[in-house]
Parts: structure tokens; sequence; C-alpha cells
């Protein structure tokens, strides 16, 4: 039978978005090859044959072979479809069987030319780029929601899906700005309460009164007669307003990023509710949402230390309610940036006690590392630094004794000692700005080994506390520098792109071969394929943000990469977070160390293809690194 090559093209999708010159050159590379009624195109785990097949005519059935050996039908390919594009695209093993069902007759388009399109046409890559993505979400929801998390915590059953609705206080009790001030007292006794709202003749609330401020700004000052005071005098003006239809977890973020024990809930512009600290904690069985009081309202660094130990606590509730990996590390961070925060004002008032006085100079608190990515989750070693103004050659030795001084607290709090010396208290990593902007500049321009692996450190740095205005005029030296043809970027990129994931040509797991891991995988390694690759895009883009999906999600915005292929990566770095996460804390929780390594084959095989599918992600970001970097600069440094 003649096969007309232009023509099946043009009614498969997705070779339909090309235009007949483009289809025309095409089909002169494409070979035409049929398979008898039983034969088989290619077997599961055999190495992938380069080629995109197109079902010209026939009927193709897709067969999986389980451990035993067994072999089942799981779906057809028929005239248009097309079959082989994972291990085309990932060049790995088959996942699966095709045999022919009937005589199969069907187009073989070659890798590159299928590379070709993909690199100059849009549609059709995205085509692509989205059918692997999509499988990884799926198998990554599934994944989440069969997982028994009561392996890992005994929190009652999960809440962080709750609307605010099902859990806020509705009809709250309101006052008006000219209300006395000894009305609203009165308010509070009779409804048992602890907090009025303020509202405008127009109903919407402008302000907040707490039992806290008629103690604070009423009975300790004797000049001011109560009977004298009304509402707008004494409430605080800076309300943080929720959505009646948004999320427990939401509201969660917001009682510890702002600091309050009191969200105002509004339906639209109209005030609904109102939700207090006291309102989650009755929800949950745990008192660990107090730990954020507890955090701002230490005395000392002893208080401090103990409370280190709440927010692992915190970490395993929140795991135990099914929060997704950005919820984790969104909630966790502002909790850890919170306790960070207080050691340094303690140890601040700690100097001033000792003699030393207060700052000389203003100064940045800088977070690197997992933590300056806003991906520590466990607490890990230390990974910090100071910048401080210039000025004064002898402030220095203040900023040493204070770095040295704050490292000590957060061992005590939980944050390891950094093994490598990447803390506050070694003068390599406590300088002014200028001789900031002086070592970056050397380690951009050299590019020595020991160059880059101090860049790769710093790049992902965060101000925490203090000016963190400081941090930001680094950030921009910083993007200066790389804009010029220097050595760097190449060479942050030229040993990532070429490291291998540990997926075998068979598409089996590469794992440890002897050893305490042994038939284990270092997710950490793995995280840090993705970590590396999104970094290098958003230092060359001048991106300030630091962490990786939030990088991820600007490089998209800026069409630096497709939207495809951002969630393709997006999924698969959440996927492998959300494993090392899990295992992790089932470590800890029997008595080990968090180590970050996982035996792939005691997962379920529904896991096993998620950690595959997210490897593969990581091939096709190391290609798209290669593709913008490497071979870019490689320019610049053979000119």
């Amino acid at each position: 039978m003649d096969i007309n090559v232009r023509e099946v093209l043009k009614a498969s999708v997705p070779f339909n978005s090309l235009d007949d010159a483009v289809l025309a050159e095409l089909a002169k590379h494409v070979e035409v090859k049929t398979y008898p009624k039983g034969s088989y195109v290619f077997r599961q785990g055999q190495k992938s044959l380069q080629v995109l097949f197109v079902v010209a005519s026939g009927l193709g059935e897709v067969t999986l072979t389980d451990d035993r050996g067994q072999e089942t039908i799981v779906s057809y390919r028929r005239q248009y479809d097309f079959f082989g594009e994972t291990a085309l695209l990932t060049d790995k093993s088959y996942g699966g069987s095709v045999r022919a069902a009937e005589d199969l007759t069907c187009l073989l388009v070659p890798r590159e030319k299928v590379e070709e399109l993909i690199a100059a046409h849009p549609e059709f890559s995205s085509f692509f780029t989205t059918l692997l993505s999509e499988r990884l979400r799926m198998l990554y929801e599934e994944t989440v929601a069969q997982q028994s998390y009561e392996a890992y915590s005994t929190t009652e059953s999960p809440l962080l899906r709750k609307r605010v609705s099902e859990i806020m206080t509705k009809s709250p009790v309101t006052c008006h700005l000219h209300t006395p001030v000894t009305s609203v007292a009165r308010l509070m006794a009779d409804y048992r309460i602890s907090s009025v709202i303020v509202v405008n003749d127009e109903g919407c609330p402008v302000g907040l009164i707490t039992e806290k401020d008629l103690v604070h700004k009423v009975l300790t000052r004797p000049s001011w007669q109560a009977e004298n005071l009304t509402a707008d005098l004494v409430m605080d003006e800076k309300l943080v307003k929720i959505q009646m239809d948004d999320f427990y977890n939401q509201a969660l973020l917001a009682v510890v990023k702002h600091q309050v024990k009191h969200l105002v809930v509004m339906d639209g512009d109209k005030l609904a509710g109102i939700l207090t600290l006291r309102d989650l904690i009755k929800t949950r069985s745990t008192g660990s949402l107090w730990v954020t009081d507890k955090i701002e309202t230490a005395k000392n660094l002893d208080d401090l230390a103990k409370i280190g130990q709440e927010v692992d606590n915190f970490l395993n509730a929140l795991v135990a309610e099914r929060a997704s990996v950005p919820e984790l590390f969104e909630i966790i961070t502002e909790m850890h940036d919170r306790l960070i925060s207080r050691v340094i004002e303690l140890c601040e008032e700690e100097m001033i006690k000792k003699g030393y006085g207060p700052p000389p100079v203003e100064y940045c608190w800088v977070n690197m590392g997992s933590a300056g990515r806003k991906e520590q989750t466990l607490r890990t070693d230390q990974d910090n630094a100071i910048i401080y103004a210039d000025g004064d050659p002898a402030n220095a030795d203040y900023f040493h004794t204070l770095g040295a001084r704050v490292a000590e607290e957060l061992v005590r709090a939980g944050f390891a000692w950094c093994k490598g010396g990447v803390m506050a208290s070694n003068p390599q990593w406590c300088r002014s700005l200028s001789q900031w902007k002086e070592v970056v500049t050397a380690w951009v321009t050299r590019a020595e080994p020991e160059d880059i692996r101090m860049l790769t450190i710093l790049l992902d740095f965060r101000p925490v506390y203090g000016a963190k205005n400081l941090g930001q005029e680094l950030w921009g030296h910083i993007f200066d520098v790389f804009q010029k043809p220097v050595r760097a970027p190449h060479f942050l990129t030229e040993e990532e792109v070429h490291v291998r994931v540990p997926l075998t040509f068979f598409g089996g797991f590469i794992t440890e071969k002897s050893g305490p891991h042994k038939n284990e995988i270092n997710l950490k390694v793995a995280c840090r394929h993705i970590v590396n690759c999104v970094r290098v895009f958003a230092v060359k883009n001048e991106i300030y943000e630091t962490s990786t999906l939030g990088r991820l999600a600007q490089i998209v915005e800026r069409g630096i990469i497709s939207k495809e292929d951002g969630e393709f990566v997006q999924n698969a770095f959440e996927t492998l977070m959300m494993l090392r996460i899990r295992e992790n804390l089932k470590k800890v929780k029997q008595g080990k160390s968090a180590d970050n390594y996982i035996n792939p084959y005691r997962l379920s095989k529904t896991e096993q293809s998620l950690l595959k599918d997210a490897f593969s992600a990581i091939l096709r970001l190391q290609k798209l690194t290669s593709n913008n970097f490497t071979n870019y600069w490689l320019r610049y440094l053979t000119s």
C-alpha cells in the first residue's frame, strides 16, 4: 500500500500545526515501515530507537509486563496516533511494549528532525512538553492523595483545605470610630472576647482594638483620661484581611507572616467575620501554632533555644495535614526567619550590655543555601553571612563578634554548625558592601574551581534581617558583572549539564553499589540539578527572587523558557521534594539521621514512575541549560 507521508503527517497532531512547506521537507527524511500482525515495534526495557512513530495504517497495542512476566494490554494506537515519544525525548529505554494487533504501518520520524521542529516551532514544542508534564502532575497528585500521612504524625484529619468560612467567628462585635474606649472595654467583658473591630460610617473595617491595646495605650498612660478617649485614638490601623473563601493554610500563613492574633475576614469588600489564633488552634489538636507567638515574646536566648524543636514538630503537623510542597516551604521559612531574627535581636541587646554598643553602621544578615532559597524544612547546617555598610575599617571587629554570637545561639536553637565554615562568624563571610563587591567581581572574572564553589553558595543569598537595601545593592552589582562576557556563567553550568541523572539506558535506577546507602539514591543531589540550572537562568536574567520555584515562575513569565517546560520542571521539583521531606521525617521519627537518601525499590510502582518522570524533567532542563548557556558562553571564551 502506497503511503502519502506528507498527508499522514498533516492529519496527525502535532504535525498538523506545521505549514505545508515544512511538512514537505520533513517527509524527505521519514522512513515508512510495516510490522506484521503479532510482531513487536519495540519491547519494554529496550533502548530508544531514536525515532517517533506515527501510525499510517493498522492498529498497535501498548502492553506492560509486570514483575511476574505477565503482559497486559493497557491502550491502543490507531491511525494518525503517535508513540515512543517519552523514550525519544529523554533518550531512555521504553517503559512499555508496542505490538502490531494487525498489520501496522508507521512513519519513523528521526529524533534529530523532531528536535529541529521543537527548536523552531513553539506550538510543536509545547505539545510534547505538556504531554510529559501532565503525566508527571497526574502521578504526583495520585501519590499525594494515596499517601498515608499517619506514618509521620498523630495529628487529626487533614485541615489545610478547610475554608476560612468554616472556622471563623461570624457576626463579629464592632464599634465606631468615636465609640468611647470605656464602652469598648464593656463590649469585651460582656461578650467575653479579646478584640473589637472598628468600622467607619459605611461599615467597613478600619481598625482593631485588642485587650493589649487597652492595657498599653490606656492603663499605662495615667495622663490619658480613659473616659475622654475614643476608639480611633487607640485602635491599630494595620489590619490583616483575608477572604472567607480562603483556605486554612492561607490564614495560617497570614498569622505567621504578619505576627498577629486576629484576622479580619471579608466577603468581597464587606465585613464577614473575624478569625483568631485561638480559632485556628481550636480547629487543631496540637498547640504548634503557639510557637510563632513564643518566638516574638521570647525574653532571652535560653527560651529561643527551647523553641527550635517546636518548629520541627510543626513541620510534622503540616505534612500530616497534606500541605503541598510550596505551602511547606512558605510557612516553615517564615517561622525560621522569625526565629533567626529574634536570635539576632537578643544578641544585639547582649552586645550593648557587654559594652560593645549598638551596631556602628547599618548591616544586613543574609541566609544562603536551602534557607536562602526558602527550601529548608528540617533544619540543616547554617549558611549565612553579614553585609555591613562601608565606613571605619574597625567596624569589622564588631560584626565579626556579633556574627560569632549569633552563630553560637543558632546552634543552640537547632541550626548546626556549617562544616565548611560558611557562617557570619567567619571573616570570609562577614564583609563590608564594597568588600563584597570586590570579591564577587574577582570570583566571577577568575572563575577558578574554588571561585565557582563560592559563587554557587553566594548566589542563593536572601536578606533576612536588618538593612535589606544592602543586599539589594549587592544583587545589583552581581547582575552588572554577569552581563559582561565573563567566564563564570559557562563554568556554573558546564559541569551540571553533563552530570547524569540516576537512570540507566534501560530505564532502571542507578543506586549506590556499596556502603551504608547501598541500593539508595540521594534525592538532595537530584534536586540540586534543578536548583543549579534554574539559578544560572535567574542570575543571568537579573531575577532577584531566590527560591527555585519563584525563580522558575519568573523565568517562564519572561518567556526565557516555555510555560510547558516550566510546568514540567516545577512538577519534577515538587515531586522530588515531597519524597525527600517524607523520607526524612520518617527517618527522624525512627531515630535516624535525615540523610536525603531513598531506596527506590521500596516505593510503589506509581511512585517509581513518578521518580523516573522527575528525572526525565531534569534531563530536559539540562538540555535547555546547555542550549542557552554552555554554547553561548563558549563563543565568548573562544573569541
